[in-house]
């Protein structure tokens, strides 16, 4: 992993570069409950065989549990009958086996469901944070951090629900439930019919009731989840300002909103999943008498013996349990299909940079960077450039001016083809970048902003980041050449001295210098340096730029900036607006019109 400051990485399949991953494409056609429980098929088909396992150990517990209840029943009553003990033998080790092949039968079942769905939930994760890596920074601008994390985190676990929550309960249910129908409807037609009708009502009419009233209430809970998470990463980040200007109040007040709308949307969906269990609970009870009143008038008519009375009455409340799981996983799936539907919304999202479906190679030579006549913006239809064209020449040093606003950043984003450009190209000695692998391109041409990330961790791995298999010796040599190696010497713990969260424990020129320091490491040919000296003093930012265009030796470096005072460091400045700025005589200065 070459430099972090390339921050958008492809390394994605075929399959996330389109959007139609399993989940984005069925949702985007506009499925419901059924689209939903087949995009999440698709992805369970690497762990087939774990679900059919977990699914044949379900039906065999669920089976166990009725058989158990049904050998039972028959038992106490032949038993009261005081028939010669060898008579029961065999139903006593029945209910032995039943009651011991439940458990294991049910361990079985969820040890494989839960294994084989945690392993597409870490393949779905990875496929999904592969898909914000391609869409990053461009394609991110719809979205806000926290509900990206929600999404990541909360909307893929979704998919744990669907799988051992809705899949295999169903399927489990459903087998169960018609070999119980086939039993007492076996012993007692009129007592099978009731127990299919109770069992229809709780597995069809319940769900589909369920699922019309608590549509809009789950269909919620995940936007608010994501909008909560959201607000939290946002006041969290903000604090420092919202203290100084006194709006502590009504951040909290805003987040506390959010907070009552998600807890009355689940307080809905806590009263439909109430709904549904007393629905339950009297199509269970309904069998049950349905099945006493026929058998007693069947064993009064000689048509049932007396010991099967019991069989035909207790065994409907063994498979309830089992198939009243339908209507909750349905409710589940409701959920799931919002959440669903927010991770389609990523694979949908417009790719800034397709990668070509034949890449070409890396075209070798001296890097010869040129932007013809490019057009580009982050927002589609409004482009930030318009006919822009510049030349890089190896080794060059280029300064890049301009006030905000006027393109700066953008064409640092179409060098390291974070974004295409809508008109003209950009070329790699003659080869448009466009045919080229983005995780390639961004082995030759390197980006340093201002926004360089730290991570909460150690100098040495904020280092590494850069070149993972960097000797100490190579890390030292590109800390010298950011004149931070003298100061690393006099830390206590040196390379292990941690930087804190975004690199808060150093200064800010000291941050500068080791994000410079990572960016040498990596070793790029060509540098971008966008606004590097951003927020710093005018005589830290002097010698920042000093150091850095000494430590870029021979590379090329593009200096992106708005500040005049460096410009007779570089070769060649160029300015977005004529007039803006003026260049010391000394040096070319190629005007352009934005």
């Amino acid at each position: 992993m070459r430099g972090s400051e390339r921050r958008g990485g492809d390394g994605v399949g075929g399959s996330e570069r389109r959007g139609g991953d399993g989940v984005g494409g069925s949702e985007r056609r506009g499925g419901g409950g059924v689209s939903a429980v087949g995009a999440v098929v698709r992805l369970c088909r690497p762990a087939a065989g774990q679900l059919a396992v977990a699914v044949i150990a379900g039906v065999g517990a669920a089976g166990a549990g009725v058989g158990l209840m049904a050998t039972s029943a028959w038992l106490i009553s032949r038993a009261a009958q005081h028939p010669p003990v060898l008579h029961l033998m065999v139903a006593i080790v029945a209910v032995r086996a039943f009651g011991l092949g439940r458990g294991v039968l049910r361990y079985v079942e969820r040890l494989t469901g839960h294994d084989a769905a945690f392993r597409v939930l870490g393949a779905l994760r990875v496929r999904t944070y592969r898909r914000l890596e391609r869409l990053a920074p461009a394609g991110l601008g719809a979205f806000r951090r926290g509900d990206l994390v929600a999404r990541l985190v909360d909307d893929v676990e979704s998919v744990l629900d669907v799988i051992v929550r809705v899949l295999l309960p169903i399927v489990v249910a459903a087998v169960t439930g018609a070999a119980t129908v086939a039993l007492v409807g076996g012993l007692l037609p009129v007592a099978g019919a009731a127990l299919a009708a109770g069992l229809l009502v709780v597995a069809v009419g319940v769900p589909v009731l369920q699922a019309a009233a608590a549509r809009r209430t789950d269909a919620r809970l995940a936007p608010l989840r994501g909008a909560l998470a959201a607000g939290t990463v946002d006041l969290a980040h903000g604090l420092p300002d919202l203290i100084a200007y006194g709006a502590v109040d009504d951040a909290l007040a805003a987040l506390d909103r959010t907070d009552r709308q998600l807890l009355a949307a689940a307080r809905r969906s806590s009263a439909t999943t109430g709904v549904s269990a007393a629905v339950t609970a009297l199509c269970t009870g309904l069998a049950v008498l349905a099945g006493l009143a026929a058998g007693a008038v069947a064993v009064r008519a000689g048509t049932l013996p007396g010991e099967l009375l019991a069989v035909v009455v207790l065994t409907p409340l063994a498979v309830f349990e089992t198939v009243g799981a339908i209507p909750a996983a349905a409710q589940r799936l409701a959920a799931a299909r919002a959440a669903l539907g927010r991770l389609a919304e990523i694979a949908a999202a417009a790719d800034p940079a397709p990668e070509p479906a034949a890449p070409a190679p890396l075209p070798a030579g001296p890097p010869l960077l040129r932007l013809e006549a490019v057009s580009a913006g982050w927002v589609p239809g409004q482009p930030v450039l318009r006919d822009f064209s510049l030349t890089l020449p190896p080794g060059r040093r280029v300064a890049l001016v301009g006030p905000s606003g006027a393109g700066k950043s953008t064409v640092a984003a179409l060098l390291v083809r974070w974004l295409d450009p809508t008109a003209g190209r950009v070329t790699l000695n003659d080869v448009d970048v466009r045919a080229l692998r983005g995780d390639d391109l961004r082995t030759v041409v390197g980006y340093l902003g201002d926004d360089a990330y730290l991570f909460d961790s150690t100098i040495e791995a904020n280092l590494r980041i850069g070149r993972t298999d960097a000797t100490t010796a190579e890390l030292e040599t590109a800390l010298a050449a950011a004149r931070l190696l003298d100061w690393v010497r006099t830390l206590p713990a040196g390379l292990a001295t941690p930087v804190g969260e975004h690199g808060v424990a150093l200064s800010g020129g000291q941050r500068r210098r080791l994000a410079l320091a990572r960016a040498l490491l990596a070793d790029f040919p060509v540098l971008v340096l966008d606004e590097p000296t951003e927020h710093l003093d005018d005589a830290t930012a002097t010698d920042l730029i000093r150091d850095l265009l000494t430590a870029a030796g021979a590379r090329t470096v593009l200096l992106i900036t708005h500040r005049t005072d460096v410009l007779t460091a570089v070769d060649e400045v160029v300015t977005l607006q004529p007039r803006s700025f003026e260049a010391p005589p000394a040096r070319k200065t190629a005007a352009v019109t934005v």
